[in-house]
């Protein structure tokens, strides 16, 4: 029998000694350009995802971002643009982890999913101390969807 998938909006962690990691996905109801425009709007993050309290940066290949989450507010996680591939996929990260974005078209919308894999050899020395994603990024996909489904009924109506 094949694996059974998760509720669309419901994270699932994969912990292993040396990484972690957690994904999402969910159908949003609006196009991939309208939701590639959100997450590639740093000027207008922080008003839509509730999952950050501030987001810096320059949204192109090779540039680095500054952004502060919920979940840390006190730290400022520095990161470079790994990869952006318009409309469907947006990477980014630093030596620790990467987390990628990815917007494939779906009857009626997007199939969006959003991964981050943290590790390395000295994982196992600080992984209790990292607090789980699976609230944050179930909330990231619900603001995301919200957000984008809210613009594509405006545009229509």
């Amino acid at each position: 029998m094949p694996p059974t998938l998760p509720p669309p909006g419901k994270a699932v962690t994969v912990r292993k000694v040396f990484s972690r990691e957690t994904s999402v996905s969910t159908h949003v109801g609006a196009t991939p350009d309208t939701v590639w425009a959100l997450l590639t709007d740093a000027a207008d993050m922080t008003r839509w995802n509730s999952t950050l309290v501030s987001f810096n940066g320059d949204l192109q290949p090779g540039g680095r971002i500054e952004l502060v989450s919920t979940l840390a507010p006190k730290r400022t996680f520095k990161l470079k643009v790994k990869e952006l591939d318009a409309p469907r996929r947006l990477v980014w990260g630093d030596a620790m982890g990467t987390r990628v974005y990815t917007l494939e078209p779906a009857a009626g919308g997007t199939h969006f999913t959003m991964r981050e894999k943290i590790g390395g050899p000295v994982f196992p020395l600080f992984a209790r101390m990292i607090p789980p994603f699976d609230e944050a990024f179930e909330q990231f996909a619900a603001d995301l969807k919200r957000e984008a489904e809210r613009q594509s009924a405006s545009a229509a109506g």
